[in-house]
């Protein structure tokens, strides 16, 4: 049944190319929209310290170097009285986290970094004029990773989500151009309306989603009001294609009725600027990619066991663009369109296609391979089993630059075996 015994303060459980495609609206948030907008920079966990693309984004979004005062905000992780190694190098904490990202955004030249006093531990600090005087002062801010109900839990009150202070100090720097980043839950929580608060792939794609929040990992969960509603452009997923969750998310769009996904994999960042704005703009940086799955033409398939056809997909990598407005990619200049390969096809299936990057090595080898009309495997998991197939949509294609590959227009379709 749904948690709230750890979380006490917050909800109840409850060579460039340009696709045209029809437009449709985003969904509606519940938090009001930013009207100047600042900067996001949405990491999909696994940041690497020495990712400059990404730390120097955020820090010259932030102001640049010698300039840029960024707030660290690690309410999402454990306190130090959860933290068996509270004491030692190896803690994973929000105090010692917070230390840790205050050190690293120093080395790259920042005015100054401090962590924002928010956790379970203080279960009054997010609404201190002290926290907000220091919030008031910063440039930028970054929240770690962790479990983002806690960031619920901590910077929200109340079954309507109502901002604290600080958060709706956080709200007013975005509005008013600030730069707000965040890695894993720090990203997750940057989300509109059914923020995902957990759950398996195999377990999800056979039970469907459910709202509120469970002790189960297994349990395909959302939270209907969302997160802080910085990012309405679609549900938010972290971690995405190394830990497989391309049939989680759209098994959670299908149920909640969302048409768009934006999958974040690790290493790597969306970054949206002129949030909330008609200037709004999305970019990818980092070391692997961003995955948009589209499921407005998408077919709910089967009765006995959920299945879906006809999810498009598009891949994007390091400087590649999206107009969310139009639904269009546009891929990096420099990257040229890949000519697949003739013969016979020789991609090798998959036994556990949702797993470390399974899904998308299925769809390069479309890319690759002018002899496969799809490519499919199935899933780890036999009780049921599913099968996941990547066939080329109408204008799929492939684009490379170096051992880099985006791709648009990937179809797929997921089945009970």
């Amino acid at each position: 049944m749904p948690v709230n015994r750890l979380l006490t303060l917050g909800v109840a459980a409850c060579t460039a190319v340009a696709l045209s495609v029809p437009l449709a609206a985003a969904p509606a948030s519940a938090h009001p929209s930013q009207s100047r907008g600042g900067s996001l920079v949405l990491v999909g966990g696994g940041l690497a310290d020495d990712n400059a693309a990404v730390y120097g984004d955020i820090v010259r979004l932030a102001g640049g170097a010698g300039k840029a005062r960024i707030g660290i905000v690690t309410a999402a992780a454990p306190v130090p009285s959860e933290d068996p190694d509270a004491d030692t190098p190896d803690c994973n904490n929000s105090v010692c986290n917070g230390d840790y990202y205050a050190r690293l955004f120093r080395s790259y030249g920042v005015a100054d970094a401090q962590w924002i006093p928010i956790d379970l531990d203080r279960p009054g600090a997010a609404e201190d004029s002290a926290v907000v005087r220091q919030i008031d002062s910063m440039t930028g801010f970054f929240f770690g990773g962790g479990d983002q109900y806690r960031y619920v839990t901590t910077m929200t009150r109340g079954e309507s989500q109502r901002d604290t202070a600080a958060l709706a100090a956080v709200r007013r720097k975005l509005r008013g151009g600030a730069v707000v980043a965040g890695t894993s839950a720090g990203a997750q929580i940057m989300a509109g309306r059914d923020m995902i608060t957990g759950g398996s792939t195999e377990p999800g794609l056979r039970d469907g989603a459910r709202p509120g929040y469970f002790e189960d990992a297994g349990v395909l969960a959302y939270l209907p009001r969302g997160g802080f509603g910085f990012f309405t452009d679609g549900l938010l997923d972290t971690h995405f294609s190394r830990r497989g969750r391309e049939g989680r998310s759209i098994r959670l769009a299908s149920d909640t009725g969302h048409h768009r996904v934006f999958g974040l994999d690790e290493d790597t960042a969306l970054e949206v600027t002129g949030v909330g704005t008609r200037r709004q703009s999305l970019r990818v940086l980092g070391t692997r990619g961003v995955s948009v799955l589209d499921l407005r033409r998408a077919r709910v398939a089967g009765s006995a066991v959920w299945g879906i056809e006809g999810v498009r997909w598009t891949r994007l990598t390091t400087g590649d663009r999206y107009r969310s407005d139009r639904w269009q990619p546009v891929i990096a200049p420099g990257k040229r369109r890949v000519a697949p390969a003739a013969g016979a096809c020789t991609v090798p299936t998959s036994d556990d296609v949702f797993y470390d990057y399974a899904l998308v090595g299925l769809a390069e080898g479309l890319v690759d391979q002018a002899g496969c009309a799809s490519t499919s495997g199935t899933s780890y998991e036999k009780d049921p089993q599913f099968a996941a197939e990547v066939t080329r949509g109408r204008g799929f294609a492939g684009y490379r630059l170096g051992s880099t590959t985006s791709f648009v227009d990937a179809v797929i379709g997921i089945s009970p075996v």
